[in-house]
C-alpha cells in the first residue's frame, strides 16, 4: 500500500514563498502520476499541479502557472511543490495524491487518483 505524507505548510504573508513536500512509502516512486490538490473552506477541491514520476511531465492549474513549480526526487521518493508569490486565495489544505502507472502525462482530475495523503495547511495572510 502506497502511503503519502505531506509537510511544509504554514502561515506566510502575501507575496511570500513556501515549499511543500510529499513523501511516499510502501512502493518505489518510479511509475506514478503525483498530483497536488487544494481545498479551501466551503470550496471544491482544486487541482494545482501534477507530475509523472517516470518521465517528469508536468501540468499546472491556470491559477498557479508561473508561480508554482512541481518537481520530483525519485531516489528520495519525494515530490515537491515550490510556491512563490503567494496570494490569499492560495490558502487551503494541500493534499498530494498518486495514480499508479507509467503515464506520459498527468491530469488534474481528482477522480484519477487512488492514494491520498492527510494534507498540510497553507495560510496566506498578513
Amino acid at each position: 500500500q502506497l502511503q503519502l505524507v505531506e509537510s511544509g505548510g504554514g502561515l506566510v504573508e502575501p507575496g511570500g514563498s513556501l515549499r511543500l513536500s510529499c513523501a511516499a512509502s510502501g512502493f518505489p516512486l518510479d511509475a506514478y502520476a503525483i498530483g497536488w490538490f487544494r481545498q479551501a473552506p466551503g470550496k471544491e477541491r482544486e487541482g494545482v499541479a501534477c507530475i509523472t514520476t517516470s518521465v517528469g511531465t508536468t501540468n499546472y492549474g491556470n491559477s498557479v502557472k508561473g508561480r508554482f513549480t512541481i518537481s520530483r526526487d525519485n531516489a528520495k521518493k519525494t515530490i515537491y511543490l515550490e510556491m512563490k508569490t503567494l496570494k490569499s486565495e492560495d490558502s487551503g489544505m494541500y493534499y498530494c495524491a498518486a495514480d499508479r502507472g507509467y503515464w506520459s502525462m498527468c491530469k488534474l482530475d481528482e477522480t484519477e487518483y487512488d492514494y491520498w495523503g492527510q494534507g498540510t495547511q497553507v495560510t496566506v495572510s498578513s
